[in-house]
C-alpha cells in the first residue's frame, strides 16, 4: 500500500482545520517522517508537529487531526473526543516486526519519489507519476503578490495622520498627547495567466490548467487559453473540485492540441480584456514555448502593448530548463526584449519557483 496518499491526505485534513501548512511544510514532514521510525507513534507525532505548525494557536488542532487521522494518542496530550474524520487514503503506522518495517520502507521511498518527481519533466512522467503529481499541485496554497491601496490604515510608524492627530489632540484639551501616523493598506495585485494549448505544448497542458485553478482559488487571477483563439477560463478554473474545473476547462476550449497564434489571440486578448483594465499594472504570465505559425512582427507589436500596461510580464517556457536551450524560436525571440523574466516551467519545482516570482512582483 502506497503511504503517500494517507500523508498528503493528513496534511490536507490539517489545512480543512485551519492550520496553514503549504506545500513547504508539508515537503519538510515528509522528509522527516523518512528519518523516524513510523511504528513509534510519538515520533511521527513530533516529526508531523514540528514541520506542520507555525503558531501556537495551531497545537490543538493538530492534535485533534492527529487522534482522528492516526488513530494514535501522542505522550503528554489528552485524547479528545472527535468523530472520526474521512480516512480516504489512511495509513496505520503502528505496530512493530516486518510489518512496521515495511511501512517505514514504503514512506521512505514515497518521501524519495515526491522528490523525484517534483524535480522531473512533467511530459515524462507515468500515468502514476502524473496522478501524483495532480496531488501535489493540489498541496500549493500561492500568497499573491500585494500592491499599495488607495486608503491608509493606523501604524505605529509612517506619515502622520493629520486628521486623527487633530482628533486627539481636541479630546485631550488641545494638549499634544501624541502624534497619530498611518501607512498604506495593501490589496493583492491581479496576475493574469496566458497558457498556450496548442499542440506542442499539450504534454504540458493539463499541469499548467492545474496550477492555474490552484492559483484561481486563492488569488484574482484571469485565466486565458491560447491557441488558434483565446478563450477565457476563469469562471470555470474557480469551481473547488479540480477534476469538475479541469473538465469543464477542456469544454470551454475549442481548439485544444491545435495550431499557435500568439500574435492574434494576444491581440484579442488585449483589445477586449487587457486594454479595459484585466493587464493594467497586473503580473502577466505567458506559459509558451514560443512557436509562433503567424506574423512574428505582429507578436513583437502586442507584447510590447503588453508590457506598457501590465506591472510585469513573465514567460514561462518548459524548454528554459534544458541548459542548452537558446531563445531562438520565432515568437520567444521577438518577445524577449518586452519581458522581465524568461522562466523554466517543465518541472513542479520550476512551478513552485514561478510561485516565488510572482509573489516578489
Amino acid at each position: 500500500m502506497d503511504p503517500l496518499p494517507g500523508l498528503v491526505g493528513f496534511a490536507a485534513a490539517l489545512r480543512e482545520a485551519g492550520v496553514a501548512c503549504g506545500p513547504a511544510q508539508v515537503r519538510a514532514y515528509l522528509d522527516a517522517v523518512s528519518l523516524v521510525d513510523p511504528a513509534e507513534v510519538s515520533q511521527l507525532y513530533w516529526a508531523g508537529r514540528l514541520t506542520l505548525c507555525a503558531e501556537p494557536d495551531d497545537l490543538p488542532r493538530y492534535d485533534d487531526a492527529f487522534h482522528a487521522w492516526f488513530a494514535g494518542e501522542a505522550p503528554g496530550v489528552p485524547k479528545r473526543t472527535r468523530k472520526p474524520a474521512a480516512q480516504r487514503g489512511f495509513i496505520r503506522v503502528s505496530g512493530s516486526g516486518a510489518g512496521a518495517e515495511q511501512t517505514v520502507r514504503d514512506v521512505e521511498r514515497a518521501a524519495s519519489d515526491t522528490e523525484v518527481i517534483r524535480h522531473r519533466d512533467i511530459s515524462g512522467l507515468t500515468a502514476e507519476e502524473r496522478a501524483h503529481l495532480r496531488e501535489l499541485i493540489a498541496l500549493l496554497r500561492p500568497d499573491p503578490p500585494l500592491r499599495p491601496a488607495l486608503r491608509w490604515r493606523p501604524d505605529r510608524r509612517g506619515p502622520i495622520d493629520e486628521h486623527r492627530t487633530l482628533r486627539i489632540l481636541r479630546a485631550a484639551g488641545g494638549e499634544p498627547v501624541r502624534l497619530a501616523r498611518k501607512r498604506r493598506r495593501s490589496r493583492p495585485r491581479r496576475i493574469v495567466l496566458l497558457i498556450d494549448v496548442s499542440g506542442s505544448m499539450s504534454p504540458y497542458a493539463d499541469a499548467l490548467l492545474r496550477f492555474a485553478h490552484a492559483m484561481a482559488r486563492r488569488s484574482p487571477v484571469e485565466v486565458f487559453t491560447l491557441g488558434t483563439r483565446l478563450t477565457r477560463v476563469s469562471r470555470q478554473l474557480r469551481q473547488r473540485d479540480p477534476e469538475f474545473a479541469l473538465a469543464a476547462a477542456a469544454r470551454a476550449v475549442p481548439d485544444f492540441a491545435g495550431g499557435t497564434r500568439l500574435g492574434e489571440t494576444l491581440r484579442a486578448f488585449l483589445d477586449r480584456w487587457g486594454q479595459r483594465g484585466a493587464a493594467r499594472q497586473a503580473v502577466v504570465v505567458v506559459f509558451s514555448d514560443g512557436w509562433e505559425r503567424g506574423d512574428p512582427a505582429l507578436l513583437g507589436t502586442q507584447m510590447e502593448r503588453l508590457s506598457r500596461l501590465a506591472h510585469r510580464v513573465l514567460w514561462v517556457n518548459p524548454h528554459a530548463g534544458n541548459p542548452a536551450y537558446q531563445p531562438v524560436q520565432s515568437g520567444i525571440a521577438v518577445a524577449l526584449p518586452y519581458i522581465h523574466r524568461l522562466l523554466a516551467g517543465h518541472s513542479l519545482a520550476t512551478l513552485d519557483r514561478l510561485l516565488q516570482e510572482v509573489r516578489r512582483a
